[in-house]
Formats: structure tokens, sequence, C-alpha cells
């Protein structure tokens, strides 16, 4: 018997089981390679303080947070930073886009990107912009997924180990389909 699709849901008030299980992901992205700002060896404890700080942003409704789960709980993650200056209301910031080891290669990354720009329509943003390791899977996600690669910037940040890596910032301009959510088409 095979395992049942994972499922995405809007997190709006997070509860301490389902901060553990977030902090479990994250702590298995930085220890297992993923530049997402943190260092290894990283630790679950400071993992979960990280998602104690999101949770709050989350409750305030400074940031939108997205999560993916199998049978065994949360296995991926995505939010989207909605607190921007006055001049931006059109727009969000896509961010720590993970997905826990034991559930890649099953279409995750792209049912969690497709849910935030869905989320993102829903909330009257209609220009998404994101940064990722340049060549990495997450960047071959992106440009697959119509993103545009706006440019990079050469050891802009650190992965895990310290060594430096280029990033690539990608935007996803999402007027038409928010035009065609208005409209009902599919």
């Amino acid at each position: 018997m095979s395992a049942s699709p994972p499922s995405i849901r809007l997190l709006s008030d997070p509860l301490p089981h389902e901060l553990e299980q977030l902090a479990s992901v994250l702590h298995d992205c930085v220890n297992g390679g993923a530049s997402v700002s943190f260092m290894a060896p990283y630790s679950l404890d400071d993992a979960h303080k990280f998602w104690e700080r999101i949770a709050m942003d989350v409750r305030a409704g400074q940031k939108a947070l997205l999560v993916a789960e199998d049978e065994l709980g949360i296995c991926g993650t995505v939010q989207l930073h909605l607190d921007l200056p006055p001049n931006q209301p059109h727009r969000a910031d896509l961010a720590k886009m993970l997905v826990h080891r034991r559930a890649r290669r099953r279409g995750l990354g792209e049912a969690l990107m497709r849910a935030a720009e869905a989320e993102a329509i829903a909330r009257g943003k209609n220009l998404l912009v994101l940064d990722t390791v340049t060549g990495s899977t997450a960047d071959r996600l992106y440009t697959r997924l119509g993103w545009v690669r706006v440019g990079e910037i050469p050891r802009y940040a650190l992965m895990p180990d310290g060594e430096p890596c280029p990033t690539t910032y990608f935007y996803r301009d999402l007027r038409d389909e928010a035009q065609t959510a208005v409209a009902g088409r599919p």
C-alpha cells in the first residue's frame, strides 16, 4: 500500500506540536546542507526558537505560513512575508521553502510554491520575490515553475559549513494568474 500524497494547508495559529515538527524540518534541512540563513551544527532548540518567532509574526498577520503534511506530520513549509513598506502593498517575499529529506522528490516543492502563489493572490499580492543558492535544486525548481531570474550575487551568503555561495534573485508576476482566479477560469 502506497502512502497518501502530502497535503498543503495554511497555519494561522501554529500549535506547539506543529512548531516542534517545523523545527524538525528546519533542523534536517540545515544539517543536510541547505543554505537557509543558519550554520551547522544547528540544534533543534535553535530551530524551535526560530519557529516561535515566526509564529508570532504569523499571528500578527505579518507572515503567511504554509505547511505540507504526510503520514508522519509536517514535512515541508514555505512563508510569505507580507509586512512590507507602504509603497509595496502589491507584493510579498517568499522565504524558507523547506522540504524534509524524508519527503523529497515527491513534488512537495512545486506543491508548496503553487500554494504560496495562490495564497498571495488571495491576499491581493501580485508580485513575489525570492532568493536562493545559485545552481541549487531550488534554483532549478523556480526556473521550471516560470519564475524570472533577475541576477546573481557572488559570495552573498555562506553554506551551513561556512563555504561562500552565490545567490540568485527571482520574481514572479502573478497578475495573469490573479485575473484568471477572479474570472473563475482554471
